[in-house]
Parts: structure tokens; C-alpha cells; sequence
């Protein structure tokens, strides 16, 4: 049975997001709230987490799984980014948006597209995620939860609990977060490509 703490969601408690850090680090499996809506999250290194998260929502190793970042100066360790590149990651971050870049060399061919070798990065704008990957003290595996045969992200995290409480080892419950997952955007072309149109505006980035 998954445990579940009731986090602040603009000030939440250093006691209950060490030991979330805790349950990523040791193998587990989390939901967590976002800026935009609840995500499943994992480290970064484990390949049966990352494979538990596959099985919840239902999608292959052709379906992008996403890194959470602090901030920008993580990204070059992870993808190849572009000085026009950069400039709209700057303008879209911190904010409900996942861009698809060329993965680096260093990055496991595990976490890459196995035909495109991209990866999906994003930099979301909530406590609760400043405050696990400050903890954390790097990335977070990352998928939207949202569940087979679902239209729609679930947003009551109690609800949550009661449909992956087997499936998951934490519930993060930040409160509603919304029903609109992040904007996905492909930088990987010559000219950046919406492939999924969500929370995140695209007149600031001129699209």
C-alpha cells in the first residue's frame, strides 16, 4: 500500500519531502503535483522504477519519458541545446511546458527515444518540485499520470491513492493542480513544432 503525505503546497514540510527524496533514492515510485498536473516521478537511474512507470500509464519505450530539472544549467549535461534553442528555454522556464531536445552522448540509451535519440526535458514552476529536486539533489524521471483509457489527467490526489495504491510507493498531496497537462514542443527540427498543446501559453514564445 502506497504511503501519502499532505505537503504544503507553496511551503511544504522539509520532514516529508526528505523522506519523499528517501523513497525515490530506495527504488519507489511517487505521484507528485506539478504546475500543470500530477505526475508520476522516479530516480533517475533506475531502470524497474522507470519500467513501473511505463506499465502504469500504459505506453512502450517509444513514448518520451521526461527529466525534471531545477533549472537551466542542468540541461547541457543531458541534451544538446542551441543558442536559438536556449533562448526559448529561457523565455518558457520555469512553466508548464516539455521540450523535446537531442539527447548528449552521456545520457543512457535507456532514457533516449530509441529511434530518435531525444529526450523530453522540463523545468516546471512549484514548490513542491523545487523543493524534492533541491533534495534529490538532481533530476526526477517524469510521466504525466494519466491513466489508461483516462481522457483527462486525475487531479484528487486521495483519488489517486485509491485507484495506484498498489502500484506506486508515495502520494505527494499538493492540493489540485489542474487537469491540463504541459505543452510539448519539439526543438529537435528547424523551426520548433507543437506536438501536444496544454497548460503552457505559446504566444510568450511567439508561437
Amino acid at each position: 500500500m502506497s504511503q501519502y503525505f499532505a505537503v504544503h503546497p507553496e511551503n511544504p514540510q522539509p520532514r516529508l519531502i526528505k523522506r519523499a527524496a528517501e523513497i525515490v533514492r530506495g527504488g519507489g515510485v511517487i505521484v507528485y503535483p506539478t504546475d500543470s498536473c500530477y505526475a508520476l516521478g522516479c530516480h533517475i537511474g533506475d531502470k524497474a522504477a522507470m519500467e513501473r512507470i511505463r506499465a502504469i500509464r500504459g505506453v512502450g519505450e517509444r513514448h518520451h519519458l521526461t527529466l525534471v530539472c531545477r533549472d537551466l544549467s542542468e540541461l547541457a549535461t543531458y541534451a544538446r541545446v542551441d543558442n536559438r534553442q536556449f533562448r526559448l528555454l529561457k523565455t518558457a522556464t520555469p512553466g508548464s511546458y516539455v521540450f523535446i531536445l537531442e539527447a548528449t552522448r552521456e545520457l543512457p540509451k535507456r532514457l533516449q527515444h530509441p529511434k530518435r535519440r531525444t529526450i523530453g526535458l522540463r523545468i516546471p514552476d512549484h514548490p513542491v518540485v523545487d523543493a524534492l529536486l533541491a533534495e534529490l539533489g538532481e533530476p526526477l524521471l517524469s510521466s504525466t499520470l494519466l491513466l489508461p483509457g483516462d481522457e483527462l489527467p486525475e487531479t484528487d490526489a486521495s483519488l489517486i491513492r485509491e485507484r495506484l495504491e498498489h502500484r506506486v510507493d508515495l502520494v505527494l498531496d499538493g492540493g489540485s493542480c489542474g487537469m491540463d497537462p504541459s505543452t510539448v514542443i519539439d526543438l529537435t527540427g528547424p523551426e520548433p513544432l507543437v506536438t501536444r498543446a496544454g497548460k503552457g501559453p505559446l504566444a510568450p514564445l511567439g508561437l
